[in-house]
């Protein structure tokens, strides 16, 4: 088989098993809510270490895609990620799931752009756009990790057992991957952080992320709590599930859908979808509202990251890894700000309300969008 089909498929094993981890966690949220028997507020409290460990990893990533090949920092990220994850669903002191979600958190981050550096530039060597696909299999993970939660959370099977399945598969899966990855990726220029006038390129892409992160983190770690405490729905997994599998579909066709109407239009549509269907899960919290509301949401939401790392990649100033690595800062800020406020705000006024969060965020799409290709325009 040709060398960069290889390549693609082994990056694209990766971001599925990325997606698969990561919504196995976030779908066990209202389970480890009431083994502990947290508030609302302590909730929002332990979920502020994840993105505070998050900027040890990005910090880390950076020098590492700068100083190695990417599929080596990718592979040895994703085995401890799994071990985390197995970890997680063991402990029995709130201090202990902290200790181990900082470590989830900082090989995510990890992986995450050294999987993204890997992406941008295997897209180098194609005509066609596919980094959409692989944000596509991200979310296919996601999808098949709450369908397993779902069946697992039916079934009664312990959460120690279930997360360890899940970690087992994605250590083999990322062993077995890691030779077809793509080599000698390590960008010679571009690698140092450049201090001084803000680069307004990278700002404004940087704010987009803020904004999609405090969005896709709020729908990642408050949905089924969402489905469980407003719409009091037995199985808290159906809200989530369906807002990952429009997601996942979304982005399946973005790439396609990118060169007809072209990104400035895109990032409109999705602010107007975002917007809709959180409305629709606010002002009628019944369960066919709400889950048409959150499949919206995930249709909305589907092409932020990949279109803003697609762009980010394109700095004339940064290597992909660096430019990434620096954007996907401002994605650790939303997710300190965004899943903890909306825990602060729904212990205040209900979690209904703090919902609007996410509406505000996703309104926000349109008027940065339109000033980065406004000012894109005035520097070409």
């Amino acid at each position: 088989m040709e060398t960069k089909k290889l390549q693609r498929i082994a990056l694209n094993t990766y971001f599925f098993l990325s997606g698969l981890c990561f919504a196995t966690w976030a779908s066990r949220i209202p389970t480890i809510k009431d083994n502990f028997g947290l508030n609302d507020a302590q909730l929002g409290t332990i979920l502020l270490v994840m993105p505070i460990s998050a900027l040890i990893g990005t910090v880390a990533s950076g020098w590492l895609v700068s100083k190695f090949d990417s599929r080596d920092p990718l592979v040895i990220a994703f085995i401890f990620f799994a071990l985390s994850l197995i970890g997680i669903s063991y402990v029995n002191t709130t201090f202990l799931l902290m200790v181990l979600l900082a470590s989830f958190s900082i090989f995510m981050r990890v992986l995450n752009i050294a999987m993204n550096a890997q992406s941008i530039t295997l897209q180098k060597t194609y005509h066609k756009k596919i980094i959409g696909s692989f944000h596509g299999l991200w979310s296919i993970g996601g999808v098949f990790g709450v369908l397993f939660s779902t069946l697992m959370v039916k079934a009664e099977v312990s959460m120690g057992t279930h997360l360890s399945i899940i970690a087992v598969i994605t250590i083999l899966g990322s062993i077995v991957m890691y030779q077809n990855l793509l080599t000698n990726d390590k960008s010679v220029t571009g690698n140092k952080l450049i201090f001084g006038k803000p680069d307004t390129f990278i700002l404004y892409l940087g704010m987009l992320i803020f904004f999609a992160s405090i969005c896709e983190g709020g729908m990642f770690d408050w949905s089924g709590i969402y489905f469980k405490e407003v719409v009091k729905e037995e199985v808290f997994t159906y809200g989530y599930l369906l807002f990952m599998i429009c997601m996942a579909l979304s982005r399946f066709f973005i790439d396609r859908l990118l060169d007809r109407i072209g990104m400035p239009k895109m990032y409109i549509f999705s602010s107007i979808l975002i917007t809709t269907g959180i409305l629709s899960a606010v002002l009628f919290p019944n369960f066919w509202t709400a889950l048409i509301g959150f499949c919206l949401v995930g249709i909305g939401v589907s092409p932020i990251f990949p279109m803003t790392y697609m762009l980010a990649g394109k700095s004339q100033k940064y290597s992909p890894g660096m430019a990434i690595s620096i954007v996907g800062t401002y994605s650790i800020v939303g997710m300190f700000i965004g899943p903890p406020l909306i825990g602060y705000l729904s212990h205040a006024f209900g979690l209904q309300k703090a919902f609007l969060i996410i509406m505000f965020c996703g309104l926000m799409f349109i008027p940065i969008s339109q000033l980065f290709f406004k000012n894109l325009k005035q520097e070409v």
